[in-house]
Parts: structure tokens; C-alpha cells; sequence
């Protein structure tokens, strides 16, 4: 499989269409693909099912597709930061479903391997686990969880080569890595692109066979989410 390396974030983004299913990487603020979301804004791809771990926060992040009204379906773990998230919720504008931190991020990990469902003892006498399936082994109950895939996976890493090989800057790896393996279209955001046998083999944490596409997008402003300094 061949990598297109795209000069523009419109043709990185070519061929997202209304009604997709869109797993964004990030964690908070860290490692979101800001220019692939901004850049989806602009497209105007409606209805989409958006699958992260957060929905940004008001005008920054997933945060300004909810502004523009263009996702329809939200699959996430915590949207504590975004009162337009909690306005459209409450009005009924918006489907959400709530899914505990690591069931999350191992329904994308079993998505990309393959693995339709497993079970899981998270949420396991909640509201989650109401109308699905339980089942005891060795004593203990655990509920079945079914695989995420997507349509396209918009991911951000720091760098990339020339092959789609990409390697993340310490936290800022969070979902991007799984994301990346669990879509049929995977498009990289990175800081710099550079020539083949630049990365060390060992470092590499998302082999290129797993990337369609990549555009580089140097000097994003990199927000932080809430402050702390001492007095």
C-alpha cells in the first residue's frame, strides 16, 4: 500500500463525506489533529458519528464541529469541558454514548485487530450494562463490549516518513496509535516530514501499512486545557 503524502488539508480530507464515522485522536488538548478538525469545519461533512475520548472544549478541538452543528452522534469516555456539548445534549440535538475510559480505548484496540466483541467487568451493574449481555466466568460477571471501527481515523503524530511510518511526542500518543489501526481511511497530521531511514525502526510506534495519508502541519498552537501554577 502506497502513502500519499498531500500538500493541502483539503485533499488530506478528500473524499470524508456526510454521515461518517470519524475517530479523532487525543486526549484533553494533547495530541488532537487541530488543522484535520479545523479542516473538517470547512469541508462541512454533516451527521458525522464522532468517536474520542472528549469532544474538546467550547471553540477549540472537536469543540468547533459541535458548534457548526456537524456531528450527530458522539461516542466518548469524559465531555465534562464543553458547555455547547452540554447545552446540545440537554436540548436533545445531540446522541451520546458513554463509555468507560478503558473500554474505550480497547473497543478501538480489539476494533483494529480484528476482534468483534469481548467481555469486559466494567460497568457491570450500571446503567451501561442495562439491556446487554452478561455472562459469569470464574465467579465473576463481565459485560460484552462490541469493537469500534470507523470510516476514517484522524490522527496526530510528530513525525512521519516518507513511507507513513509515524512516531508521537510522549503523551501526546494517548488514542492516536489504536485510532490509526481501526478505520478504513487514516489520516496523519505530524509536525515534520522526513526522508525514509530517518526513524529508528525501534521507535516507530504506527507502522505506515496502518496510514493513508499524511500532511504536515509545523508550529499548531498546542493549548493547554486547564493551567496550574503554583502561588
Amino acid at each position: 500500500m502506497s502513502v500519499t503524502i498531500c500538500e493541502s488539508i483539503e485533499a488530506a480530507l478528500e473524499g470524508v463525506a456526510d454521515g461518517s464515522s470519524v475517530m479523532a485522536g487525543g486526549f484533553g488538548l494533547v495530541g488532537i489533529p487541530q488543522r484535520l478538525i479545523e479542516g473538517l469545519r470547512d469541508r462541512g461533512s454533516r451527521g458525522l458519528t464522532v468517536i474520542s475520548n472528549n469532544c474538546g472544549v467550547d471553540g477549540w478541538g472537536l469543540g468547533l464541529l459541535l458548534r457548526t452543528g456537524q456531528i450527530r452522534r458522539m461516542i466518548a469516555s469524559y465531555v465534562g469541558e464543553n458547555r455547547e456539548f452540554e447545552r446540545q445534549l440537554i436540548a436533545g440535538e445531540l446522541e451520546v454514548e458513554l463509555v468507560p475510559q478503558g473500554t474505550l480505548a480497547e473497543r478501538i484496540r480489539a476494533g483494529g485487530a480484528g476482534i468483534p466483541a469481548f467481555y469486559t467487568p466494567a460497568g457491570v451493574g450500571t446503567p451501561i450494562a442495562e439491556g446487554r449481555e452478561v455472562r459469569e466466568f470464574d465467579g465473576r460477571r463481565y459485560l460484552l463490549e462490541r469493537a469500534l471501527t470507523a470510516d476514517v481515523a484522524l490522527v496526530k503524530a510528530w513525525r512521519a516518513d516518507r513511507l507513513g511510518n509515524l512516531v508521537y511526542r510522549r503523551t501526546a500518543r494517548n488514542f492516536n496509535p489504536m485510532m490509526a489501526t481501526a478505520a478504513r481511511l487514516t489520516v496523519a497530521e505530524v509536525e515534520e516530514i522526513v526522508e525514509v531511514g530517518a526513524l529508528d525502526p525501534d521507535q516507530i510506534h504506527t507502522p505506515g501499512i496502518f496510514v493513508h495519508r499524511v500532511v504536515a502541519c509545523p508550529g499548531v498552537e498546542k493549548r493547554i486545557e486547564r493551567r496550574t501554577v503554583r502561588a
